[in-house]
């Protein structure tokens, strides 16, 4: 099969033949409908980050948002049949450890992710532990089916709290920040406000039903969102998707006393803060948000997509086939921003 794979301990990555993977017994074999790029993905083709430089055997495939069709079912694997449809949960969870017997498979104690520690989905065929499937039971969201993944990030995110009728900041517009603004606006909150310095994820994020969106970039960020939530103590909801250092200190005072800060975005480093005063004194309450809820966050988000709540379409800007990956990653890691969600189609 061909594949995008990394081959050496360097930037880039080659399109490249390899075999076709052997499943295990508890695994099934995916023939790649399509797959798309993450924010993560980005690290480990440019390999520059400490995190993405882990030990592979090369060649290694990378790529964890992917779907497609079942054509081999490994003899431990039940619930399936060949010709099934799936998406997949990119968290491969034990399933015995403390955390995933307590209804916490997304910080399984001995969590691997597809992709990252095992060969993941930038390929023609993936072979996928069959926990991790979700199967879908038509084709209504076939389209989207590879992009369910990192919209489960987001509805975790989003939904942890009580967002009805509350003002919700949403720092950072990537595909996450996007899909966040439009289930926000769904989901009853009574002012979504963005912050995103991109004039072209401005327009995606005004798509997807914000009511305001500020460029942190400007004078008296802090103020202009302030005002554009309404009420002088601040905002009661920050969904912090862009891992920004400045952006993240801006969040945390804008947040009111007794809000909420749920924490998604990965900084680079480490982040400064005033760890009293935007903290402890406003008696807040702050939220890590890794992954999705297994399988929470699934059920939740396809009753959302099927309900038409939600559409995330708009965010998906670019298709490519696999063979001009070169292309789609110059374009993903841009700093222009000029993108949304990237698919990769066999």
């Amino acid at each position: 099969m061909k594949a995008i794979c990394k081959t050496k301990p360097a930037a880039g990555a080659e399109y490249i033949d390899i075999d076709i993977p052997n499943i295990k017994s508890d695994e099934l074999l995916i023939k790649i409908h399509c797959a798309s790029i993450c924010g993560s993905d980005i690290p480990i083709y440019n390999y520059y980050d400490s995190w993405a430089a882990r030990k592979h055997n090369f060649p290694f495939v990378f790529g964890h948002e992917l779907c497609g069709e079942v054509v081999e079912i490994g003899d431990k694997a039940k619930g399936f049949q060949k010709g099934d449809f799936v998406s997949v949960e990119s968290h491969i969870f034990c399933g015995m450890c403390y955390q995933c017997r307590n209804d916490q498979r997304h910080v399984c104690s001995n969590l691997k992710i597809l992709g990252i520690d095992v060969p993941g989905g930038f390929a023609e065929y993936a072979a996928i532990p069959a926990r991790c499937a979700w199967k879908h039971t038509d084709n209504s969201l076939k389209d989207i089916a590879s992009i369910m993944e990192p919209l489960g990030n987001a509805v975790f995110a989003t939904l942890t709290e009580d967002i009805v009728g509350k003002t919700v900041l949403i720092s950072g517009c990537g595909p996450q920040g996007l899909f966040a603004t439009q289930i926000a606006r769904a989901c009853g909150a009574a002012k979504v406000i963005c912050t995103e310095t991109s004039p072209f994820r401005t327009a995606l994020a005004k798509k997807m039903g914000a009511d305001a969106v500020i460029n942190p970039l400007e004078d008296k960020v802090l103020e202009k969102i302030i005002d554009a939530g309404g009420e002088k103590s601040g905002i009661d909801i920050v969904i912090e998707m862009s891992g920004n250092p400045a952006a993240i200190n801006t969040a945390l005072k804008a947040v009111k006393p007794a809000g909420r800060f749920i924490a998604f975005g990965l900084p680079k480093g480490d982040v400064t803060l005033d760890y009293a005063n935007s903290i402890v004194f406003k008696a807040i309450r702050m939220q890590g948000i890794t992954g999705r809820e297994v399988f929470r966050s699934w059920y939740k988000m396809e009753s959302l997509l099927k309900s038409h709540a939600i559409d995330p379409r708009p965010v998906i800007t670019h298709t490519f086939k696999m063979k001009d990956y070169q292309k789609a990653f110059e374009i993903a890691a841009d700093p222009k921003k000029e993108c949304g969600k990237i698919i990769l189609v066999p």
